[in-house]
């Protein structure tokens, strides 16, 4: 796929980049680092709670403390896909490893780049598979159709399928579609696209994942919490701290056609917290 592909879609699959024993390593590793309590890891492990994602906290930032996790966050394979992709080598901001385990819930509909604020530019994520995932263990879904969208306003998810707490809308004629993937595949996608997954309802399958977020090298601000950031030869760039605000979309009917009205977030929470 070459970059105007990529822009037109959005996301991109590409098949086999890490072999068997790569993701063989990777999961072992991860698995050890679950299970071992390291400065930085935010997430507190419960063994005891009945609630999966408790007994399985995902990891956030392991590049900051994991050698491993830094190592795979600016492979040469994962920065000549991008560069492919984008035109032009990315900076790398953020590591994240998704246990997801049986019965665990998935995260409702978003937009990556509502987190990151990469400015100008956007993110773009790299989400590899080190389990096969399908719908049972509830791979990824993305929205084709969204990549061009701007940053949409948030809504109340529902928690007993997401364990985050916000969501975006779409509108009638789009809709999530399953990515399922291979262990070992490598899922590129931009930060408007809309993506997210639902809960892994298999009896005794992990569907874990370790993702790199990236910002595109235009990129001048991006948020206080990715920060340092990261040339792919693992040197450190100075960037600028973007700030959180700004319009959001709504979808609206124009003409007889939905379409997008950028309002004031906070507006908008009021006006949903009424009706």
């Amino acid at each position: 796929m070459n970059q105007s592909e990529f822009r037109e879609v959005g996301y991109f699959l590409a098949k086999g980049l890490f072999p068997a024993e790569e993701c063989d390593d990777l999961t072992n590793h991860m698995m050890f680092l679950r299970e071992t309590k390291h400065p930085g890891d935010y997430d507190g492990v419960d063994p005891k709670s009945g609630d999966p994602l408790v007994k399985y906290p995902r990891m956030i930032h392991m590049h900051r403390w994991d050698e491993v996790s830094m190592q795979w966050a600016i492979d040469t394979r994962i920065a000549k896909a991008m560069t492919n992709l984008l035109g032009a080598e990315p900076y790398m901001v953020q590591t994240m490893l998704y246990f997801k385990p049986p019965g665990a819930r998935g995260q409702a509909l978003h937009q990556d780049n509502m987190y990151l604020r990469a400015q100008p530019g956007t993110c773009i994520a790299a989400w590899l598979a080190l389990d096969d995932c399908d719908v049972e263990n509830g791979c990824l879904q993305v929205v084709p159709g969204s990549q061009d969208l701007p940053l949409l306003c948030t809504e109340k998810a529902d928690t007993s399928q997401s364990f985050t707490d916000v969501t975006v809308p779409i509108p009638p004629g789009l809709k999530p579609i399953p990515i399922e993937m291979k262990r070992g595949d490598v899922l590129f996608f931009n930060g408007s696209i809309i993506h997210g997954s639902y809960p892994n309802t298999s009896a005794d399958r992990f569907r874990r994942s370790l993702i790199g977020h990236y910002i595109t090298n235009e990129s001048k601000k991006v948020s206080e919490f990715y920060h340092p950031v990261y040339r792919m030869d693992g040197s450190i760039i100075e960037l600028e701290e973007s700030e959180r605000g700004g319009l959001c979309g709504v979808w609206t009917e124009v003409g007889g056609e939905t379409t997008v009205k950028m309002v004031d977030p906070l507006a908008h929470d009021l006006v949903a917290r009424h009706e």
